[in-house]
């Protein structure tokens, strides 16, 4: 497949899903709506209104607009208002009419207009208008399309037709000094239908988009996909790409065999026989020592190199550069989501990941790591990121080797129940930090939630602060910075299902995998070391 076609069909496949997803999405929400409905109403919470004015007045009202006919053929809606003073021996009036003939009633009389209602605290937000003119009682108006008055719950509905409407609540002797609850109701015959069409066509659109995006991002894969069977670290003796160091990760227990190595690697020559040595994990490869093994280079290796004239302020405006890959990122993610979906249920059924989608993921990846690298998780590089999945000679890369054989059953619990350990401390390291205030004021007690920095944005701000003054990155703090998003895409390529083998919880500092430390005889108490 050409290149070119396979981002026209990753670019429909991606519009068409998310159109799709959004119109599924939309109509489950309005079937739960319509299923809501009591006694034909959806209704709101009871609200109570007070004003010291002589009306109280909703805001323009501008139902299906005015060049509309009077009454449609089908009912849009019906609008039903209970209203009750406060004050049980009080009658009430409440009324809807055009805005036009409501102005000039009101004109000149000292009234409110209804902004917002907050539920959670509860707040009114009202405009108030002056005047000192007295109105006649509402009810001997004859402009009202709907209304009702009287003592204790008055109860209006009103079929919603086109034109500017407004809702009036008075007292019925037009009295000044307005108290009353209020409770809104609306009804409307379409909401099943149009939720059926939102619900049947967001399925036709997943139906056709899903493949679309599906077979683009294979296409390019496989234009991203490594030149040569070898990887970065170079072709083993036999062929095939060798592990870093020529060690090999563990496995977990449930998943692949222990010592099982990724697809192509080949063992060196001249393995050592096992005899009696410290306990090893048994590995084709080589033996290697249980105290080494959990020091094993993952394979998904995540490198970055410090620009060695980073500019003292540019930092400042690399999140605006990089607003062109954020908006790619975006759409690119989604397909991301929607892949690794794919390769679930590939892996399921084969136990295989298929190789076009997972070079596209790993690319996604890639990209994302060096857009961050230059703009917001390392700011280690002015280079500007390139617009591929590819490999590149970029300053920040990130490799995940191609597994042959992945567990069928780990594909089940690994991305949400075996990685919760690895998502609290990813919550920690990259996490936003939340704060909670509350305050008392006229209308109660609010609650408001403010968002901080996270740990890794901290220490990056830190480091860029000092880049300003000092024109000088801190080698140390970039090694930790590196370490930590080293361990955020180890597992990120773990819960998106590319490797069985568990991420270590350690920091790799510095800017590419370090082998395993030099390890000495094991530890045997009463002996000295």
């Amino acid at each position: 497949m050409k290149k070119t076609v396979a981002v026209i069909m990753l670019i429909l496949g991606i519009l068409l899903s998310l159109a799709g997803l959004a119109a599924a999405a939309g109509g489950i929400v309005a079937l739960a709506v319509g299923s809501a409905q009591r006694d034909g109403y959806l209704t709101a919470g009871t609200a109570r209104l007070s004003v010291a004015s002589a009306a109280l007045t909703s805001p323009r009202l501008g139902a299906m607009g005015e060049d509309i006919p009077g009454r449609v053929p089908f009912d849009v809606g019906t609008l039903r208002l209970r209203v009750a003073s406060a004050d049980p021996g009080k009658a009430v009036f409440i009324g809807i009419a055009p805005q036009s003939d409501v102005d000039r009633y009101l004109s000149g009389v000292h009234r409110s207009e209804l902004l917002d209602v907050d539920r959670s605290p509860f707040r009114a937000e009202y405009r108030d208008i002056p005047g000192s003119t007295a109105p006649a009682p509402p009810a001997g108006e004859a402009f009202w399309q709907a209304s009702a008055s009287g003592p204790g719950e008055q109860e209006l509905t009103w079929n919603i037709t086109a034109g500017s409407w407004a809702i009036v609540v008075m007292n019925a002797d037009a009295s000044p000094g307005i108290d009353v609850q209020v409770q809104p109701g609306f009804r409307s015959d379409l909401i099943r239908p149009a939720a059926t069409g939102l619900l049947v066509g967001g399925i036709i659109a997943l139906v056709i988009g899903i493949p679309l995006l599906t077979f683009g991002a294979a296409g390019l894969g496989r234009h991203a996909a490594p030149r040569s069977s070898g990887s970065a670290y170079g072709a083993g003796p036999a062929g095939g790409p060798v592990p870093p160091g020529g060690r090999e990760s563990p496995a977990i227990p449930g998943g692949p065999a222990a010592g099982a190595a990724p697809a192509g690697w080949a063992p060196p020559a001249g393995s050592p026989p096992s005899g009696s040595q410290p306990p090893v994990v048994q590995s084709p490869y080589r033996e290697v020592p249980a105290a080494e093994a959990d020091w094993a280079p993952y394979p998904a290796r995540l490198s970055g190199e410090i620009d060695p004239a980073l500019s003292r302020w540019m930092w400042l405006v690399k999140w605006f550069l990089a607003i062109p890959h954020f908006i790619i990122l975006f759409f690119l993610w989604f397909a991301f989501a929607v892949t690794t979906v794919v390769a679930g249920f590939a892996i399921l059924f084969t136990g295989r990941y298929p190789r076009a989608l997972f070079d596209f993921n790993v690319g996604v990846l890639r990209w994302n790591w060096r857009v961050a690298f230059y703009s917001y998780a390392a700011v280690g590089t002015d280079l500007y990121p390139p617009f591929t999945l590819a490999r590149t000679n970029y300053p920040a890369d990130f490799e995940v080797d191609y597994p042959e054989r992945l567990s069928r059953g780990l594909v089940l619990i690994k991305w949400w129940l075996l990685a919760i350990p690895h998502l609290i401390v990813v919550a920690l390291l990259a996490g936003a930090t939340w704060t909670w205030g509350s305050g008392t004021g006229d209308f109660g007690t609010s609650y408001e939630r403010g968002r901080g920095l996270s740990l890794l944005g901290l220490l990056v701000f830190i480091a860029a602060v000092a880049l300003l003054f000092t024109g000088r990155y801190l080698r140390p703090l970039f090694d930790l910075i590196l370490g930590i998003n080293r361990w955020i895409y180890r597992v990120l390529a773990y819960t998106a299902l590319m490797r069985d083998e568990y991420p270590p919880f350690r920091l790799d500092q510095g800017p590419r995998e370090t082998a395993a430390p030099a390890t000495g005889p094991p530890f045997q108490p009463g002996r000295p070391q």
